[in-house]
């Protein structure tokens, strides 16, 4: 099993204690702004069953994060490879969410940053990618720091978000292997 660690962050496989915190951080309105909707406890309890073997096969995925001082789980930051049809796939997507709590802290940021240099590490990968709906500015702003290139170009209508609705749009980030050796 595959863990990272940072300053102040462990990111790990998933634990039946996870389970509840991460229900309510899925449920919560604040957190889910720029999501279609809160997610229920089968689909947040879904999104576990999914990351426990991508990981266990893949040695990278969607890792719990908890604090190192205290062990609270605070949400998860990972890799994953989109289960959608767009032009910028077949890839490999990072992505975060973090309880509410956790904002503020530049948690979401170093995490970030210790899963794509696990991707470009161990993991082989060429490219990463990230996108978000775009009134996101908080998440841009972490794909930012993390060294990723907004690709305006790029910018789609994400296929599962109903024509209209005001998440649809979302912006395209990108980091190759050269561009993220050049920020460390």
């Amino acid at each position: 099993m595959t863990e990272l660690t940072t300053d102040r962050l462990l990111l790990r496989n998933w634990r039946d204690s996870d389970r509840e915190p991460f229900a309510a951080l899925n449920a919560d309105p604040a957190v889910m702004e720029h999501f279609p909707a809160p997610q229920t406890r089968e689909q947040s309890d879904g999104l576990i069953d999914r990351s426990i073997p991508m990981i266990d096969e893949r040695g990278w995925g969607l890792w719990a994060v908890e604090v190192r001082d205290t062990g609270e789980f605070i949400g998860f930051t990972g890799l994953s490879v989109p289960s959608f049809e767009a032009h910028f796939l077949p890839g490999v997507e990072i992505g975060w969410r973090l309880a509410k709590g956790a904002w503020g802290n530049g948690y979401a940021t170093e995490a970030a940053r210790a899963a794509l240099a696990h991707g470009f590490g161990p993991g082989g990968l060429d490219e990463i990618v990230s996108f978000t709906a775009t009134p996101n500015l908080p998440s841009q702003r972490v794909m930012q720091r993390i060294g990723m290139v907004h690709d305006e170009p790029g910018d789609f209508d994400h296929p599962r978000i109903a024509d209209g609705h005001r998440l649809q749009r979302h912006v395209l980030y990108r980091i190759d292997r050269a561009q993220w050796e050049s920020t460390r």
